[in-house]
């Protein structure tokens, strides 16, 4: 029950940005005096509207969205309309240039400040994870520094497991290796970090003694380790057999897995981690076209990768996993995720994207402004007819994208807890 909740939940979180996206529009349209006649919530058919002034606002049957109706959008929303000589000049084209770019950026603004604010809420009072303790993990995983299991644990035992006096000590415990130690030779193989360790391990024979190399306080120091077998459960649920020496990547346990700033500080925090998740998803978008193989496998039975992409039905399911296992910094830290991508994805100069028609209005004025240095007329609005097939022509990529990673979340999706 706690899943389908969470399911609800964030598919209801998704819906409210989205509606609070067309609702930026619609503001600052309204506040530039623009002539808005629509506000809708969801699309189809009509649940329930009423007017007020010039605008009809309303829920529609199918709850995958919303839209706002702007005159003068493009000339082809002009001409569907029967306007006084004083709505004209309240069209959308007719407004000063940084009117425009305002009104088609506040959307994905409305995204950040909705993410912002959710995010401080989460910095300075519920918790994040300690960005001291992801710093370690990932200069652990570029040395190969390791955190030493005292024990092998049973093959059943699942999550953190504790040790007992009745436990065999794990290979790594047996042959003398602390927390902190790192990892730079197995059997004459080279380690240079944690990807390396990982493949020399498994190329290792179980039971058969081999030479580990080492690097301490103390300095450079050998020692002997046997490696053992463990069975892996898989996703079929069959098992596979894997090497391993009973090692994890080093943290120091002193450090909280979990801290808050307060109400001052948190300002601060929200920016800095804003700034890490604006660079983290420009180099997710700059990626995306290597994860489709990824994605496309695992459509037919191969292991899908944690850092696919997913769509909706993915992200609520794992708002769902969430939320089952009472997970709630996590939940409102995927609600963030997922506004800062959507408005930073909807700024990409692409029609039908609002970055689209951003760009196009400034390359208007650039073109207007070239024509008037030169001594020409001006050329006047882009031919939106004329940019129809490369607009089809994106809806079909993101369309296709779309049903793919839909697709992938319902036939192996990603899960979070085992």
């Amino acid at each position: 029950m706690a899943y389908t909740i969470g399911i609800i939940l964030f598919a209801l979180a998704i819906l409210i940005s989205v509606s609070l996206h067309e609702a930026g529009h619609m503001l600052t349209a309204k506040a530039f005096k623009m002539k808005v006649t629509r506000y809708f919530v969801g699309f189809g058919p009509t649940l329930w509207s009423f007017h007020r002034g010039e605008t009809e606002y309303g829920l529609k049957g199918i709850p995958l969205g919303g839209f706002v109706k702007i005159t003068g959008m493009t000339p082809l929303d002009e001409e569907e309309e029967s306007l006084s000589e004083k709505d004209k000049k309240r069209v959308f084209w007719r407004k000063p240039l940084w009117q425009r770019t305002t009104v088609l950026a506040a959307g994905s603004i409305t995204h950040f400040i909705l993410a912002f604010v959710i995010l401080w809420v989460l910095v300075s009072f519920i918790g994040i994870a300690n960005p001291a303790l992801a710093d370690q993990i990932e200069e652990s995983q570029e040395t190969a520094t390791v955190a030493v299991a005292p024990c092998i644990p049973p093959e059943d035992a699942t999550g953190t497991y504790e040790c007992t006096a009745e436990d065999e000590p794990s290979p790594a415990a047996a042959a003398g290796l602390r927390d902190g130690d790192e990892i730079t030779g197995i059997a004459g193989a080279t380690v240079t970090d944690w990807d390396s360790l990982l493949e020399t391990v498994s190329g290792l024979q179980p039971d058969e003694e081999v030479e580990i190399t080492i690097r301490r306080d103390t300095g450079i120091t050998t020692l002997d380790i046997t490696p053992y077998s463990a069975s892996v459960p898989m996703e079929d649920g069959s098992t596979t057999e894997v090497t391993r020496i009973g090692v994890s990547v080093y943290v120091d346990r002193s450090l909280d897995p979990v801290v808050t700033y307060g109400p001052i500080s948190g300002v601060g925090q929200s920016f800095v981690v804003t700034g890490n998740l604006f660079t983290a998803t420009f180099e997710a978008l700059i990626t995306l076209p290597t994860k489709i193989p990824d994605l496309w496998n695992s459509v037919f039975g191969a292991e899908r990768p944690d850092d696919t992409p997913v769509s909706v039905v993915g992200a609520s399911r794992l708002g769902g996993e969430m939320v089952q296992f009472d997970q709630w910094a996590m939940f409102f830290m995927l609600v963030v995720v997922l506004n800062y991508f959507v408005g930073i994805f909807n700024l990409l100069p692409l029609l039908p994207l609002d970055g689209g028609h951003i760009a196009i209005a400034w390359y208007e004025r650039a073109r207007s402004w070239l024509a008037a240095r030169r001594g020409k007329p001006d050329p006047g609005r882009v031919d939106y007819l004329k940019l129809m097939p490369l607009t089809y022509a994106v809806l079909v990529v993101l369309g296709g994208f779309m049903l793919l990673t839909i697709t992938a979340d319902i036939v192996n999706p990603i899960r979070l807890f085992n």
